[in-house]
């Protein structure tokens, strides 16, 4: 099974951080990354993404209004918001959006649990 992730955060660090521990669980994933909202919709415009990983804190747009968008536009996509900031309300607006949670840094342990269920929907939508 083919599987592109997005790896969206205005940090190119924290992309770094986010794809090498996307990479240490999932090997054969594509992974692209964009540095901000506009960004990460001209990716979702040009290519396939199949998951998105969503930094919270942005400065043009925070990443629960691009994961309220992406809901939008892909009803089932598996997104998770990742920050730092972990505050009751976030993770309430993140479930709101129907997005998972994950702690930053960004870790294998803190990744895998969110990327088995999201493999397991992307089986049983392209089944």
């Amino acid at each position: 099974m083919s599987v592109t992730v997005m790896i969206v955060d205005d940090s190119k660090l924290a992309r770094i951080v986010a794809a090498k521990a996307l990479t240490q669980l999932q090997p054969e994933w594509g992974k692209v990354e964009a540095g901000s909202a506009r960004e990460a919709l001209d990716v979702i415009d040009a290519q396939a993404v199949d998951i998105a990983l969503i930094d919270f804190n942005m400065s043009e747009t925070d990443g629960l209004e691009l994961a309220a968008e992406l809901r939008a536009m892909r009803p089932d996509m598996p997104i998770a918001i990742i920050t730092a900031n972990i505050q009751d309300e976030i993770i309430a607006r993140a479930r709101e959006v129907g997005a998972a949670f994950i702690a930053k840094p960004v870790t294998g342990e803190g990744l895998s649990g969110f990327l088995s269920g999201a493999a397991l929907k992307l089986k049983t939508t392209r089944a």
